[in-house]
């Protein structure tokens, strides 16, 4: 019975091969970003103890698995403006001087790294993320920390890559599986951060080849983590939710919209104010300094706005509004999208999954409080609305709706509100469009520098020669002269020509750099058909473009003769390196608009 289980589990899993390779690898990822998880909670502990509490007197409220801290008003308020703003010099300091790379909110550089640098970090970035993160976050910047240790873990990640020599595929599959390690670590949600790691890559795809790798390396991570700080969820809930009236979904349905819908203002409002800050002619390590002064005078008269705001999440799950009333909520929601985008979008070192979440999580609660006053919601208490607000709004804006489905309910310990979670989040994903936080992330795999050879070879090798050559074709006679050759060249831009004898039959083919090698003064007497190549790499017109890029490839030529056939040898067209990538490119185009239209 043993064996039979165990021949069946070999089939339905990746090969033995496989996962020789990636569970140390994965295993080792897992540990090394716990590490990573670890330290930076430390670094911000002590961050916020110096900063907030020691130099302003201030305590912003934690959540219950944080330790349940209380909210303490500044001693001094003016040390507010004065203490974000010395955290904002410090983080640009450290970030612009030495890994420009680290600044903004770090999970999209770790995509940008997956997509476009074959999954290379620099070995410095890591250590620098985390000290830099924390000094923005200690100093309440309105960040949160799933960027810092995204790019820290993705980091450590990619640098482990590198020591072993991995091919690219494999340094981008470690990558995914170090930002799913990290952030499954420092919020205790490695089932969500699993799926994260292949989702965050894409508007509309997934990373499949992340997957086991990442669901190794978040466990690995979360269990280190939680060894030190605790099993316990960010979030304890007061309650068990159930769902039991479907009539209930259209108030859900509701808040998908309203997240939605201001998830796209939160988006445009971030990168309006990433290019305002860009565009300032002063200098870089200035900027987050500027945006944490704004922030902190913004802070002095709403001290909810700093740091990651989970603390008053918190209060809202437990159904504590006592200084979150209606008036108040509806105020911090624009408040909240102003101070995250001062504080990151000025280049400070940030995430923006905790401003999302609790900005969700306001809407939830907003929403919660105007269908109770309308006496709508008599069996449901204002904690589902608040949980699934901060499920729907960071579906919506970071394109990542079932990893956040599952990261928030793991981070709130109720697993309830799967059904009402997912109208809202599917809302609110659709109502955003186009719209994400992650700048980085492209729309498919198709459109992907990791994948292009994957998808190319099989594009290409369905488009014909005939669909993209050039058929009328200059030619030159074997008897003309080197000189007419070269005006022929330079007239028309060309850096060969096929040369061809009776019937259009192809029988060489003469280059510029055959031309350039006889001396001026012998150009108007030596003969096309003396200095020619006659051994020619050809073409036809049914052969699939992929076996004409192999031959330029392979014999460096960026142009071959296309011949009616094997056995006529006439000339009846030529295909460039050009031609081919037009060819790509409009067979890319087709199968995108072919997708669209399947989708839509």
């Amino acid at each position: 019975m043993v064996e039979r289980l165990l021949r069946l589990a070999e089939g339905l899993l990746p090969s033995r091969g496989y996962l020789r390779k990636w569970v140390p690898i994965a295993i080792a990822i897992g540990v090394v970003a716990s590490l990573a998880a670890i330290g930076f909670t430390i670094a911000l502990q002590l961050s916020t103890s110096f900063f907030l509490k020691g130099l302003a007197g201030f305590t912003s409220p934690s959540p219950a698995g944080e330790g349940g801290e209380e909210f303490t008003p500044a001693k001094n308020l003016l040390m507010i403006p004065l203490v974000t703003a010395l955290g904002g010099l410090v983080s640009g300091i450290l970030v612009y001087t030495f890994a420009p790379e680290a600044e903004g909110h770090g999970t999209d550089a770790a995509v940008d790294a997956f997509h476009n640098k074959e999954g290379v970090i620099r070995a410095r970035v890591p250590l620098l993320k985390i000290i830099a993160s924390a000094v923005t976050i200690g100093s309440g910047g309105s960040a949160g920390r799933e960027g810092p240790i995204a790019l820290t873990s993705a980091g450590f990640a990619s640098v482990l890559g590198k020591l072993l020599r991995m091919s690219p595929s494999d340094r981008r599959t470690a990558l995914a599986a170090g930002l799913g390690a990290g952030i499954g670590a420092i919020f205790k949600a490695p089932l969500g951060a699993a799926i994260l790691a292949g989702e965050i890559l894409y508007r509309e795809d997934f990373e499949v080849q992340a997957l086991v790798p990442a669901f190794i390396s978040s466990v690995i991570g979360y269990s280190v983590y939680a060894s030190v700080f605790g099993w316990q969820p960010i979030f304890i809930s007061t309650g068990q939710y159930t769902f039991h009236n479907p009539a209930n979904l259209v108030f859900f349905g509701l808040l998908g919209v309203v997240c939605g819908l201001v998830g796209i203002v939160y988006v445009k409002s971030f990168y309006r104010f990433k290019r305002f800050f860009t565009s300032l002619d002063m200098p870089k390590q200035l900027k987050p300094a500027l945006g944490g002064l704004a922030l902190g005078v913004l802070g002095i008269f709403f001290p909810q706005i700093l740091g990651t705001g989970y603390g008053w999440l918190q209060m809202m799950i437990q159904g504590d509004f006592t200084m979150l009333p209606l008036l108040v909520l509806m105020i911090l929601v624009p408040l909240k999208i102003l101070a995250t985008s001062l504080t990151v979008g000025s280049g400070g070192s940030g995430g923006v999954f905790a401003p999302s979440l609790v900005i969700g999580g306001m809407l939830g609660g907003v929403t919660w409080m105007i269908l109770d006053s309308l006496r709508l919601t008599v069996d449901i208490g204002p904690a589902p609305f608040v949980i699934v607000g901060m499920m729907s709004f960071f579906g919506g804006v970071g394109k990542a709706p079932i990893a956040v489905i599952l990261m928030v309910s793991e981070m709130t310990g109720t697993y309830s509100l799967l059904v009402p979670s997912m109208i809202s989040t599917v809302i609110a994903y659709v109502v955003t469009g186009r719209h994400t936080i992650y700048s980085s992330q492209v729309r498919t795999r198709a459109e992907s520098p990791a994948h292009m050879a994957e998808y190319t070879v099989p594009l290409l090798s369905r488009i014909r020669v005939r669909d993209v050559m050039t058929r009328k074709v200059k030619t030159i006679r074997p008897e003309k002269t080197v000189k007419e050759a070269l005006k022929m060249m330079s007239e028309n831009g060309f850096r060969g020509i096929p040369v061809v004898g009776d019937g259009e039959k192809l029988v060489g083919m003469v280059t510029l750099s055959d031309v350039l090698r006889v001396r001026p003064e012998m150009q108007d007497s030596v003969k096309v058909g003396e200095i020619m190549s006659k051994n020619v790499i050809v073409t036809y017109p049914d052969e699939p473009l992929h076996q004409v890029f192999e031959k330029m490839t392979s014999y460096g030529i960026g142009r071959l003769p296309v011949l009616n056939s094997p056995d006529g040898g006439r000339i009846v067209g030529i295909v460039s390196r050009s031609d081919v990538s037009h060819g790509y490119k409009t067979g890319l185009e087709n199968l995108l608009r072919h997708q669209q239209a399947e989708d839509h």
